[in-house]
């Protein structure tokens, strides 16, 4: 009798993980942009997307307005092509810039809008075209640290070639 009731207790915590688990499955699948979201579809063309991967947030003023839904490569231009979703109400003008930010050294990348003054609004399958890729952070510091060596090299050969000022 123990053992029957050892087993139905087992069984009864498998059920709840796998219940737990479903629940995670489900919530990642509708907070990734893989959840069948609706919404208007467009694509902006970037010589870089950095770390930026399909689920990202895009973002208009810092609010989540949509998701990415796909990247890819032009096999003739080389350019990323980056596929997303932002609200269907959402009117996005077609002057509006696109750019791929970080939220943070820890955040990881986003597709940040900003919404140009045009009156004449994209539709589904639209394309941005003012695009600015991805700054690599590794890229960045490299050229700082390089231009503070020449900045010290420079200040040291200038110090050694002023006269000494004495009689």
């Amino acid at each position: 009798m123990a053992g029957s009731r050892h087993g139905i207790l087992d069984l009864a915590a498998g059920a709840a993980v796998l219940l737990v688990a479903a629940g995670f499955v489900a919530y990642a699948a509708a907070n990734t942009g893989r959840g069948g979201a609706d919404g208007t579809r467009l694509i902006a063309r970037f010589e870089n997307v950095g770390s930026l991967t399909t689920g990202a947030e895009v973002r208009v003023g810092g609010v989540k307005v949509g998701a990415v839904s796909s990247t890819a490569i032009d096999v003739k231009t080389y350019q990323a092509i980056v596929t997303f979703t932002v609200l269907r109400d959402l009117a996005v003008p077609n002057d509006t810039s696109a750019t791929i930010s970080s939220g943070g050294l820890l955040g990881g990348a986003f597709l940040s809008l900003s919404p140009g003054g045009s009156e004449t609004m994209l539709r589904d399958g639209g394309a941005i075209t003012i695009t600015q890729s991805a700054s690599n952070l590794e890229d960045l510091l490299g050229k700082f640290i390089f231009n503070v060596g020449n900045l010290a090299d420079a200040t040291q050969k200038s110090l050694q070639q002023k006269p000494a000022n004495g009689p």
